[in-house]
């Protein structure tokens, strides 16, 4: 069975715990924390010292969340059907990690003085999200569900904590969310204890 190691918060687990739930997958997760078990236990198996870490059931091994959301993408058919629609999903990743990068950096460096002006430059972000899912009518590539839907799903998800409304100046960017939001497996996922009692940041800042 794949296992996923990680620590009790949403943060770069969430969207591969909600792909891997829409997907039908069966997976353990076990938590790395608190930090002496991280540390004593965890730290020094990760290629990079840092998790999360996935194994899937062969014994293969990933961590850095994006390369292990592009494999589960490669794995289960969430790639796109030629080059160019997987050159399409990784720059919208790509773009999805922009904003997350300095999401992450207000959130544990400059919260008190970084919400406001990171919420104020919310609209700039996301207008081209708005102006490329509009030809679309669905999905990034259109009615087929890719591994980067989940990626922009969980950001917007936080970006609407963060700052209820925010989606509301972008209706397709505010369909494609309610779109996913309403996936049966994607209830499924949000519907479990573990999802709605996990914090979404390790700092109780959101």
């Amino acid at each position: 069975m794949p296992k996923l190691v990680y620590f009790p918060v949403r943060g770069r687990a969430e969207a591969m715990r909600t792909l891997l739930t829409d997907q039908n997958v069966t997976y353990e997760e076990v938590n790395a924390g608190p930090i002496e078990n991280w540390v004593n236990n965890w730290k020094s198996k990760m290629q990079f010292g840092q998790c999360p870490c996935y194994t899937d059931d062969d014994g293969f091994q990933l961590v850095q969340s994006n390369a292990i959301l592009a494999y589960l993408g490669r794995k289960y058919d969430l790639y796109g059907s030629d080059i160019k629609q997987a050159s399409i999903l990784d720059m919208m990743n790509s773009a999805v990690e922009d904003i997350r990068g300095a999401y992450v950096r207000m959130i544990y460096q400059n919260y008190d003085e970084g919400k406001e002006p990171f919420i104020k430059e919310l609209p700039e972000k996301l207008q081209p999200f708005e102006n490329l899912l509009k030809p679309t009518k669905g999905y990034i590539l259109g009615e087929k569900i890719s591994w980067v839907d989940y990626n922009l799903f969980d950001l917007l998800d936080i970006l609407t904590i963060l700052s209820p409304g925010c989606l509301d100046a972008f209706p397709t960017v505010k369909a494609f969310y309610e779109r996913v939001l309403a996936r049966p497996g994607v209830q499924k996922r949000r519907q479990t204890d573990h999802f709605k009692n996990m914090p979404v940041n390790g700092n109780g800042k959101q």
